[in-house]
């Protein structure tokens, strides 16, 4: 497994790792690569054929807060270490940063929790959201 920060994402790979997760941002393919090319960050994980099985981004203002909004491993691929391994390159990235956040559900929450994050508090994350996978 190869985990890459530098990587090049072709628009068919990309889409494919999205419905595979039933990510609805898969159903705009123009917005969803311009909108990870432009990260602040972007990990990515390839198996041994170069086939991506993973990737995630991070938005941030450079200095003292990321945002870690898109995270996904490959089905097949999960419960591996690849997330991990991502999650890990990501974090090494930004340490030292003042605030490191993302939003997690269902299973996702453990995994987060294993790699270091916490519930921030008492909040709540609030939204004005077009998707239809929650």
């Amino acid at each position: 497994m190869q985990i890459r920060m530098d990587d090049q994402l072709e628009e068919s790979e990309v889409v494919a790792l999205y419905r595979a997760n039933h990510w609805s941002s898969a159903d705009k393919p123009r917005q969803l690569l311009a909108a990870l090319r432009n990260s602040h960050a972007l990990v990515t994980a390839r198996d041994g054929a170069g086939r991506l099985v993973g990737l995630g981004n991070a938005i941030s203002d450079g200095h003292l807060v990321v945002y870690f909004p898109h995270f996904l491993v490959d089905p097949a691929c999960q419960r591996q270490g690849v997330g991990r391994r991502m999650m890990q390159a990501l974090c090494a990235r930004y340490a030292g940063f003042h605030q490191q956040m993302l939003t997690a559900d269902g299973d996702a929450i453990a995994f987060y929790e294993s790699m270091g994050f916490e519930r921030a508090g008492q909040t709540q994350p609030m939204w004005i959201y077009a998707g239809s996978e929650h």
